[in-house]
């Protein structure tokens, strides 16, 4: 059962960040952030497909992102912006591109 909406506590970024230095969960960067969610998931036993967010014209930011997600263990992303909001010539090379992390990407870490 969940709770009325009035009943949710809100976290605020700042003290969410001191929660999680009080923890040790190891937040500093993107694949650590990934990893994190995935791990909230089951344990890493659920698929976790990350949101996208605002358009991202520089490929090199975006992919860098896209390879934060498979090496953190994200199974994805949603694309839509990012790809229906060019020339289709550049969205389906941008495409491959993101396909191509994926299926090169090393396994991610299982040691933690």
């Amino acid at each position: 059962m969940t709770r009325p909406a009035e009943q949710h506590t809100h976290c605020s970024p700042l003290r969410s960040r001191a929660r999680s230095d009080e923890r040790r969960i190891r937040i500093a960067t993107a694949t650590e952030r990934v990893r994190q969610v995935v791990d909230c998931a089951f344990a890493g036993r659920r698929i976790v497909i990350f949101s996208g967010g605002a358009a991202v014209f520089d490929d090199d930011k975006l992919l860098d992102e896209i390879r934060a997600i498979r090496v953190g263990g994200g199974f994805g992303s949603f694309m839509g912006r990012n790809s229906f909001q060019r020339p289709k010539d550049e969205a389906l090379q941008m495409l491959k591109a993101v396909a191509d992390i994926y299926a090169t990407a090393p396994e991610p870490d299982q040691t933690r």
